[in-house]
């Protein structure tokens, strides 16, 4: 046991840790530093490109053949037969909802004309939605409700399941409407924790839990443990206990659980995609580059003691030159040395922006971390320059290339389902363009909030996209469907 002192010291080591990784998060060179403040300072690099893809051929959106083993929720099914099946039930399931949206689209004109009403009433509408899609029985949100018809609300089909991003996310969503004066405090001591003795009852895995759980019945839907959707639950669990203490030592508990090691591969020295119950193995894919979601997940593993820092610097910058499936060779990329560790940097430019690109371009990858790590603050160099530099290429790539009117590329809702989508140049490997969807402007709130602005009242302005609840998930600005 150690004493409280030395305890005290080593979460102050952790902490001061935490700031350089942040602030080495995009190692560039001596050109990048100059012109886009990406560099660490470093005056020369050794040459390097000159080595082969250690990568090989990719493929993304490839799926593992144990995620085709299904997990069948049998208490659900079950309950869905006695009332005479699925559709039967489609009522029951919507009646356990907390709340449901009555009125029709507002229309544009019902809008406040300032930018700042406007955000003020987005954020109130969007608190609602949040509000009103919970399991009134075991406080769990929903992951969606889906609306044929937003007119007609008897339609809609409600998605009635949960994972630990959507969990996690609403444990930062509740403290953050008590902050803006939405709900009282006691009630966001008490939504907070609805879910924490929720989460006793779901099935785990060694602390951690199953990716996806059905809310009606609390049965796991999963096989797999997924890092990053343990990640968001985990830095849900981390603002909940900052803003409510008297939930703190209920959430530390969970925290002290989770030993991030169990994805660590040690081999590699980068985290598993996640870890596969049902046949007792980790994932064979990996997070491998920096830029992405999953960059939070692993400063939460390090800051927490769990893996070794060295992680922070196996994760890719940019990829070789010798990795021809890439969008684009990086330029300036050398290797140099970091803490002791070994650092390839490099750039991607695309029309006078430089930038260190993510995966595939969007912008849930660029800018989620930054809902609850101020990088900007922290990271102003390199991770906050990134941040600034993809919301610029955003925003230019969907106005100049792709003709649209508003801009905002990411995963979302599609009329055919969920759809990866981003801008191309701005990823590695670099998904297709897609659907606009409204989340990738709110991310985009604190990095360029006038742009972001304008652009989410455009999108009220030109399509039927804002209902009752905020804004629906996607549009199709070349046909004007959106997505509700």
């Amino acid at each position: 046991m150690r004493p409280r002192g030395e305890m005290r010291n080593r979460r102050a080591e952790k902490l001061v840790g935490a700031a350089v990784l942040l602030a080495t998060g995009a190692a560039g060179c001596v050109v990048l530093r100059q012109a886009a403040g990406f560099g660490m300072g470093s005056s020369s690099f050794p040459a390097s490109g000159r080595a082969g893809c250690e990568f090989g051929h990719v493929e993304p959106g490839m799926p593992e053949p144990e995620a085709g083993h299904r997990v069948v929720a049998l208490r659900k099914k079950a309950w869905e037969a006695a009332l005479g099946g699925d559709e039967a039930a489609r009522p029951y399931i919507r009646a356990r909802l907390a709340g449901w949206p009555v009125r029709p689209l507002p229309g544009p004109r019902s809008l406040p004309a300032s930018d700042a009403a406007f955000l003020w009433q987005l954020a109130r509408d969007t608190w609602a939605g949040i509000a009103a899609f919970m399991d009134r029985e075991n406080g769990l949100p929903v992951d969606n409700v889906r609306f044929a018809d937003p007119a007609h609300p008897d339609t809609a089909r409600v998605g009635d399941y949960t994972s630990g991003s959507v969990v996690g996310l609403y444990l930062m969503a509740v403290p953050a409407a008590h902050a803006l004066g939405l709900i009282p405090r006691s009630e966001a001591v008490q939504r907070v924790r609805a879910v924490l003795q929720t989460l006793e009852r779901l099935e785990q895995f060694g602390g951690f839990f199953f990716n996806f759980y059905d809310t009606t019945s609390l049965e796991r839907t999963s096989n797999l443990i997924s890092f990053v959707d343990s990640s968001w639950l985990t830095a849900g669990l981390m603002v909940a206990r900052t803003a409510l203490p008297e939930l703190a030592a209920e959430c530390s508990r969970w925290i002290e659980r989770q030993d991030y090691a169990f994805f660590y591969d040690r081999r590699n020295k980068l985290m598993s995609h996640g870890y596969w119950a049902h046949v007792g193995r980790r994932s064979g894919y990996h997070y491998g580059v920096l830029y992405a979601e999953s960059r939070l997940g692993s400063l939460i593993a390090i800051g927490k003691g769990d893996v070794p820092r060295e992680h922070w610097f196996r994760m890719v910058r940019t990829f070789a030159p010798a990795c021809a499936w890439q969008q684009q060779i990086p330029q300036c990329r050398g290797e140099r040395r970091v803490l002791g560790y070994r650092v390839h940097g490099g750039y991607y430019e695309w029309r006078g922006v430089r930038y260190v690109p993510s995966w595939g371009g969007s912008m849930f990858e660029a800018l989620m971390p930054a809902l609850v790590l101020d990088e900007a603050r922290w990271a102003p160099r390199s991770l906050g320059a990134n941040g600034q530099a993809h919301v610029a290429v955003q925003q230019r790539y969907a106005l100049e290339v792709l003709g649209y009117p508003v801009w905002g590329l990411s995963p979302c809702a599609t009329p055919a389902g969920y759809a990866e989508s981003g801008v191309p140049v701005l990823g590695s490997v670099g998904y297709r363009p897609g659907p606009v969807t409204p989340h990738a402007s709110a991310l985009a709130l604190a990095v360029a909030p006038q742009a972001a602005a304008e652009n989410l009242r455009r999108l009220a302005s030109l399509y039927d996209i804002y209902g009752p609840y905020g804004f629906y998930d996607s549009v199709d600005p070349s046909s004007g469907r959106v997505t509700h």
